[in-house]
């Protein structure tokens, strides 16, 4: 496995990109230019990610992918509606789906959860294959559907509870704890596993090639 700071280095730009970018965009003109001209700006930001990796042939994400479709049809019903509350509520209703098309995908034996792991620590084929693989990504699947389930509540809960400045700050405070917690998990977890198939995993190592470099123009960006 790549370094922890080789993971960061691919890791960092596409959640800049996909989430951070957005965020921090509609918080700063959330503040200087009012709800509607914090919508325009966040879903600006995604089609011009999106743009930009289109122009230059490189893929584009899953997480880059799913935010900018479920961000451009929560900016028009929030325009239709006018309503603050509808547009964050929509995303906790799109995590709770997220939460059950993961469920579905562990029940089916065919985990989602690996397509996001690819955005960050790219597996190669052939090692993805090996059925210990194929198992922690359907218990991942169930353990992460689990994690979105309790950040939809929490989010319910301080969306009815705090004003709309204090609730973007409170959201991303909770959404980035769960999450954090999550990653070392499925860390742990995954060693767990191969260990079990005598797999020893390498954290910065030298031994076989069991991840596929990152892109070499995903490397040289962000976060």
């Amino acid at each position: 496995m790549p370094s922890p700071r080789a993971a960061l280095r691919h890791a960092v730009p596409i959640v800049l990109e996909g989430i951070l970018g957005p965020l921090a965009l509609f918080y700063c003109l959330l503040v200087f230019f009012g709800f509607r001209g914090a919508l325009i700006g966040a879903l600006v930001w995604s089609y011009g990610a999106t743009f930009r990796r289109r122009r230059r042939g490189e893929e584009i994400t899953a997480l880059l992918l799913v935010g900018t479709v479920l961000l451009t049809v929560r900016t028009l019903i929030a325009f239709v509606t006018g309503s603050v509350f509808v547009y964050f509520v929509q995303p906790t209703a799109g995590t709770v789906i997220v939460a059950m098309v993961l469920l579905g995908s562990a029940a089916t034996g065919r985990p989602f959860a690996q397509r996001f792991a690819d955005d960050f620590c790219p597996l190669a084929p052939e090692f993805a294959a090996r059925p210990r693989v194929q198992r922690f990504f359907v218990e991942i699947s169930v353990m992460w559907a689990g994690v979105l389930l309790v950040n939809s509540a929490l989010v319910l809960w301080m969306l009815e509870s705090a004003s709309v400045k204090a609730f973007v700050l409170e959201r991303t405070a909770a959404t980035w704890t769960l999450t954090s917690v999550a990653v070392v998990v499925s860390v742990i977890r995954f060693t767990s596993a191969m260990r079990r198939d005598d797999v020893t995993v390498h954290w910065g190592g030298t031994a076989g090639p069991a991840v596929t470099a990152p892109p070499a123009a995903v490397a040289s960006l962000v976060a």
